[in-house]
Order: structure tokens, then C-alpha cells, then sequence
């Protein structure tokens, strides 16, 4: 068996097949490799076990009873059936209710033993347990424990020779908990990783050397792979873990690094700093002097003797256009051109029109390129471009097309970078002959993720707003709420604004991402086992998630007839959700449905309240660029955070979008209380998702990867060693896989 049978389709893998392979394509998984590297995001403890007498309330454990009589089913109305049944043990009685499980009278036979797992609600004299999992009590067919082995019960108290689960059972051990996707159970997908890894398990790439392995005391990655999925018991859990994050850090740190690697070491563009008073002297208002401290840095930069490689990184409005702007004066005077690459052609064309009206009247000239361009259009931009008549050319990736030719590209700018690639950023970078590179994020990034992902860049912080920026108010509120909402939408369109309504999923049936605080890797093992319980357990469910699609569909026919409602997602054909966002952008629709697709996108000054339907569901630092899309006119403007979380984590959450406006500040309790997942909240910005480290509680670990990155590098700079090979595959994948 080969390395390939990694890439072969889940299809063929035992309990697949094609119809559960579509639905877990939803959930990234399409390979063996993919299904294998899909790691729970949380874990159930069902090793405790307890006596009745000694059940706590909110505690959920495993408890083995009788049942001291047959389950009594009763239909409460249409829709609700309830079964109830008395279950003892020697200490005393637990009361233990279905809901809408009617099979359940005739599987649960009165007089025999059986393992009950749940939460007990209810009170201290009746205890109660309310949908639990259930099997027979596992004298059949089990393994005794070794002398040694005992599991602890809910008190502190030991058990013996507590038998070991047998293969198939669920209590007694502990349980991966996965992010599904409508139709698809913890079940299947447990089935399928365990097929899987019997499948893979002696093939699996260990991307470590034998020398890292050592050093830093990891566990090999067939050992990591299993026990992450199947933990033999919490130890084993850590071990697995510590490795995975591990190298989950080590890979990217040196594939970062191994790209900073392949640059061209070379003497940059020489930019003479200008004397920016007359720029400065140009403009309608004053610089912040944030800004003029971010420009500075940049000018001493490009007069060096190596090419800038500088961020320029501040919050939603802080003026990094400005900088941008005056960077690429810079080389203008220098006489070298400038290449401005935005990730959507409505950005592009905003940034071009601001742009234009700024540094035309300077006397420099601004062109536009951008794919929905006539290809007439298109040549006579490239003509001009080649023949050097265009000092900056904004535009998308088009601006990387083969038949763009720059005379003297001196300047290469990338705004919100993280959504491009990076062979992107890297073939943009040799239109010309070794430019100084700007990149800029209006996305707040902590300097701990920045220094993995950004390594060398030098960073510019804008941490000043410009004056006359207003506050956006921000409310908190349940479905309560809801026709209030609507009449305040109402109230705001009648006197000419308008209004965001942000989605979480583009149509119904898409992946359902976890309630915010269900995964909290970086936790001690052990707390974190013993907190994360499903909400089933309760008897509770996932709040339905509300798709763009038919929230829009809603709103313009029941909700607000009258209204011009328009509908703007990423499936949508790129002309489709121009004119979407034109509309909106132009005034002529008071409404945008829409999914995070403008998270990025139009200014709209007019534009007064965002709402964001389930934002329990969204990182912090997804909800502050939303809100930023409203406050930037002259009107008062609002944010309503809809939460439909059920736990005091997701309100929680949420608060701190109330306490504070600072972009950084937000980012940090993001990336502390999200836990793993893609930081960005999409996979656009071309750097790999985590799927298990976390940079914010990880950092132990992040520091020992970074190191055995630099060795690794040190010592075989272009990964040609035997034992770099896998390490060599992965990163090759890493960006196959990343570069949009």
C-alpha cells in the first residue's frame, strides 16, 4: 500500500459510500486524508460512573440501574411523544424521560440492567436524566480491566475493575464529538475514521523527523492519529494532541518560512524618501499621526538597500488607503510604477475611484484593470502599462494575467492580503525586479498570530482613528426582539437609510458550524472533557441557522414588501453580485441580504445599521469587520447581534462586542475563546485552516515549532533530505491546496 491510497476518495471506505460521501464534502472531508485528519472538536468523559445516591444536578455521568418496570409511552399532542421509565440501583431511584424515541417502550425491558449516560437534571431527593444514551449493561462481551485500571466516579471515588468498553459500545470511555452536517450523525462519521485509520493507519506520513521527535518528546503519528480520535484515556488524549499541534505549527512554520526562503536576495528598488509636506499639502484633511508614522516607516524602508517587506495592519477606517497612496507617490517620484491588488473587482473599483480623485490632481496616472473588462478594454490598459504611460494600475488577480507587462514596477501592494495566496502574492511580486511590497489587513491581528504568519514582514500598526468617526451602537438580542427589529428597520428606511442583514449560510442544509464555546482546545484535557457535553443530553437542540437565501426570500415578500430587498452570496455569478452590491451601493435597494461577502467590500456612508442573524455563530473578529461596513457617513448608526447561542459562553462572546469599538482588543478575545478553526472566518486568505492548534493558548508549543523550523531549514534549506520528503509533500499540498 502506498502513499496515494491517502488521496483516494472516502467513497470506497467502508459505511461511505456516494451518498454520505456528498454530504461530508460539505465538511471539507473528500480523501482518506481529509477523513483522518478531521479531528473532533470536543470530547465527552463517559468514564465516570456513579451511584444514584450520589448523582449531582448538572452533572453528566454514566450510571448502571435496573428497570424497575416497563417504559410507559404517552402522546402528549401531535408531534410529542413521551416515554418514561424507572430505573434503580442498590442506593436508590432515577427517573429517565424520552422525547419522541416512541421505539424506546419496546427496547428497554423491565428487570434488566442497562448503562444510562446524561446529564441529571431534575432535583437532589428525584433525580432525572433526560434523553440519554443507552445500552445494555456490558457484561456481554467486554474485557476486564488490569489490576490498575479504575475509572473515577462523580465523588472522587474508585471502581475497581470497572470492565474496559468493548469495540462498539458508547459508555465507558471517551467520545470524539464532531462538527456535522445535516444527515450526518456522530456515528457515521466515527464509523468512517475508524475504517479509515485501519485502512491508513501504517501508512500515515510522519512529517517529523526522528531528531524532532526526540528533542521535544512527541509520539509518533500513528499513535497521535488514533488516540486523538479514540483516546485510550486522558493521557493518551495529551500525548495526541501535543503532537498534532505540534506539527500542525512546525508545518507551517516552515512553509512560511520556506517561501521567505525562495525570494530573491537582492538589492531593492531605490525609492528616494520625498519630502511629504507637499503631498500632505494636497489633501482635503489631516493625517492621523498614526498615519504619518506608518508612511514614514515605509519611505525609510523602500530608500534602503533591501526591498520594503512591510504590514500595514489597523482597523476597519483607520486610513490605510493613505499610506498606499502615498507609497505609491513615492515611487512615482522615483520615477517606478505601483501595482495595487484588492481582492473583489467592487474594492478594486472603489479603491480606483479614490484613488483617482487623490493623486490624478498630483499629476500621476491611475489605471483600472479587472476581469469583467472588455478584452479591448483590457490591451489598451496593457499597453499603456508596458509602455509605461500608467504610474499605479489597480485591479484583482487579474493584474497576475501572463500578458500584463509592467515597464518599471517598483511598488507592489496587496490589500487584504490574507485573501490571496501566496504563488498569487509571489507571481504579482515578479512582474517586476525584486519591488518593495506592501501589504495591508484590516483585519486586527494579534502579534502572536502575525509573527508565525507575516515572519519577516516588518509590522505598521495605525492605531489611531480619524476624527469625526462615529461610535456604532451595539444591542444584543434574542428572537424576542425580533418584530421590534423590524420596525426599527422600518423606522431607519423611511428616513432614507439603509440596512445589512448578515446570514450565516448561503441555503439550508449547509454545514452547521458549533456553538460558540464548544471547542476549547488549550484547556487542561481533563476540564475539558468533564465540560463539554452535547446539547441533546438536555434534551436541547442547535438553533436553526438562518440561510441567505430564504431569509431574503422572506423578508421581501412577507416581512417588507414595500422595501427593495436585494440578495448578495458567494455562490452567486460574479455580474449577478456586482449588481447586487451596485444597487446597494448607488441606493436604489434599502436592504442587502447577504452572507460575510461584504465583510470586505462597498463603502456605503448611507448605510446605518447591520444586523447579523446568529451571531453566536461567528468569530469576534468576523462581527467587528461587519460592523465596520456601517458608521462611515454622517448618520448614527447601529449593530443588532442576534443570539440564538444557549449558553453563557455565547452571550458572553457576544459582550464584548458591547464593551468594546478596538479591533485588536477583539482580536485577542477571539483567538483566547474561539479555540481552533480558521481565525480569518473563510479559507480565502490562502493560508492553511487549523484544524487543532490555537495560537492564543498554544504558544509553548508555537515557539518550539518555530525553532525546529528554523533548524530543519538550517540544515536542508530546500528540503531535499530523505527524511524531509513527507515534510516536502505536505507543504507542496499545503499551498495546492490554499492558493485560490
Amino acid at each position: 500500500m502506498s502513499n496515494d491510497t491517502l488521496d483516494t476518495s472516502i467513497r470506497y471506505i467502508k459505511g461511505v459510500g456516494e451518498a454520505r460521501e456528498k454530504l461530508m464534502a460539505k465538511l471539507g472531508i473528500f480523501t482518506l486524508r481529509d477523513l483522518v485528519g478531521y479531528f473532533p472538536r470536543a470530547y465527552e468523559d463517559r468514564t465516570a460512573f456513579a451511584k444514584i445516591k450520589d448523582l449531582q444536578i448538572g452533572g453528566a455521568v454514566c450510571v448502571c440501574a435496573m428497570a424497575a418496570s416497563d417504559p410507559k409511552l404517552s402522546h402528549i399532542r401531535k408531534g410529542l411523544d413521551i416515554v418514561k421509565v424507572r430505573v434503580v440501583d442498590e442506593s436508590g431511584a432515577l427517573e429517565v424521560t424520552f422525547f419522541n424515541q416512541a421505539y424506546i417502550k419496546d427496547a428497554i425491558k423491565q428487570g434488566e440492567n442497562y448503562i444510562f449516560y446524561g446529564r441529571i437534571t431534575g432535583s437532589l431527593i428525584r433525580p432525572e436524566m433526560i434523553n440519554p444514551l443507552f445500552e445494555a449493561d456490558r457484561d456481554r462481551g467486554t474485557v476486564p480491566l488490569s489490576h490498575d485500571q479504575t475509572h473515577p466516579t462523580s465523588v472522587g471515588e474508585t471502581v475497581p475493575g470497572l470492565p474496559r468498553p468493548a469495540p462498539g459500545t458508547i459508555t465507558g470511555r471517551i467520545m470524539p464529538i464532531y462538527s456535522l452536517t445535516a444527515k450526518l450523525s456522530q456515528k457515521m462519521i466515527s464509523s468512517a475514521v475508524r475504517h479509515g485509520l485501519d485502512k491508513c493507519g501504517e501508512i500515515l506520513p510522519d512529517v517529523l523527523s526522528s531528531d524532532i521527535t526526540k528533542h521535544y518528546q512527541l509520539c509518533k503519528a500513528r499513535y497521535a492519529f488514533e488516540n486523538i480520535h479514540f483516546p485510550e484515556d486522558f493521557e493518551a488524549l495529551e500525548i495526541a494532541r501535543r503532537r498534532l499541534i505540534f506539527e500542525e505549527l512546525f508545518v507551517l512554520a516552515v512553509a512560511m518560512r520556506f517561501m521567505r526562503g525562495r525570494r530573491i536576495e537582492q538589492a531593492g528598488k531605490k525609492i528616494t524618501k520625498p519630502d511629504f509636506t507637499k503631498f500632505y499639502g494636497e489633501l482635503s484633511f489631516t493625517p492621523t499621526g498614526a498615519q504619518k508614522r506608518a508612511i514614514d516607516e515605509a519611505a525609510e524602508d523602500m530608500s534602503g538597500a533591501k526591498p520594503m517587506n512591510r504590514l500595514i495592519q489597523g482597523d476597519v477606517g483607520s486610513g490605510k488607503t493613505l499610506v498606499a497612496a502615498a507609497c505609491a507617490w513615492s515611487a512615482w517620484k522615483s520615477g517606478f510604477q505601483a501595482a495595487f491588488m484588492a481582492p473583489t473587482e467592487i474594492l478594486a473599483k472603489q479603491h480606483f475611484n479614490s484613488l483617482s480623485k487623490l493623486l490624478e490632481p498630483m499629476g500621476m496616472r491611475v489605471g483600472l484593470l479587472v476581469g469583467a473588462m472588455t478584452a479591448k478594454q483590457k490591451r489598451e490598459i496593457g499597453e499603456k502599462l508596458s509602455l509605461g504611460e500608467i504610474d499605479l494600475l489597480i485591479g484583482t488577480h487579474a493584474l497576475i494575467s501572463e500578458s500584463v507587462h509592467f515597464y518599471d514596477l517598483g511598488l507592489v501592494i496587496t490589500d487584504e492580503q490574507h485573501r490571496f495566496g501566496v504563488a498569487q502574492r509571489s507571481m504579482l511580486t515578479e512582474k517586476g525586479d525584486s519591488p518593495h511590497v506592501l501589504v495591508m489587513s484590516a483585519t486586527p491581528i494579534p502579534r502572536t498570530l502575525a509573527l508565525i504568519i507575516y515572519g519577516d514582514l516588518d509590522i505598521s500598526t495605525i492605531d489611531e482613528m480619524p476624527p469625526g468617526r462615529r461610535e456604532i451602537e451595539t444591542h444584543i438580542v434574542g428572537e424576542t426582539h425580533r418584530k421590534r427589529v423590524y420596525a426599527f428597520i422600518e423606522k431607519l428606511v423611511k428616513e432614507g437609510r439603509q440596512v445589512y442583514i448578515i446570514c450565516p449560510m448561503v441555503e439550508e442544509e449547509e454545514t452547521h458550524q458549533p456553538l460558540a464555546g464548544e471547542t476549547v482546545p488549550g484547556i487542561p484535557t481533563s476540564d475539558l472533557l468533564r465540560s463539554n457535553q452535547m446539547n441533546s443530553q438536555n434534551g436541547q437542540t442547535n438553533p436553526p441557522l438562518k440561510s441567505a437565501t430564504e431569509h431574503h426570500k422572506h423578508l421581501s415578500k412577507e416581512v417588507f414588501p414595500n422595501l427593495q430587498t436585494k440578495l448578495v452570496h458567494g455562490k452567486m455569478k460574479p455580474k449577478e453580485k456586482d449588481a447586487a452590491m451596485n444597487a446597494f451601493a448607488s441606493g436604489e435597494a434599502d436592504i442587502l441580504v447577504a452572507t460575510t461577502v461584504v465583510e470586505v467590500g462597498v463603502d456605503v456612508p448611507n448605510a446605518a445599521l447591520m444586523i447579523v442573524e446568529n451571531a453566536d455563530r461567528f468569530g469576534l473578529s468576523q462581527l467587528h469587520q461587519l460592523r465596520g461596513r456601517v458608521g462611515r457617513g454622517e448618520h448614527e448608526s447601529h449593530c443588532i447581534l442576534f443570539n440564538t447561542g444557549k449558553t453563557e459562553v455565547s452571550r458572553e462572546r457576544l459582550e464584548i462586542m458591547k464593551a468594546t469599538g478596538d479591533g485588536f482588543k477583539i482580536a485577542e478575545k477571539d483567538l483566547s475563546m474561539r479555540g481552533p478553526g480558521d481565525f480569518f472566518g473563510s479559507r480565502q486568505h490562502g493560508l492553511p485552516e487549523l484544524h487543532i492548534a490555537n495560537f492564543a493558548t498554544d504558544m509553548l508549543i508555537l515557539n518550539q515549532a518555530q525553532n525546529a523550523a528554523a533548524e530543519t531549514l538550517k540544515k536542508d534549506p530546500k528540503l531535499e533530505a530523505h527524511e524531509n520528503r513527507d515534510l516536502s509533500e505536505q507543504i507542496k499540498r499545503m499551498f495546492n491546496e490554499n492558493d485560490l
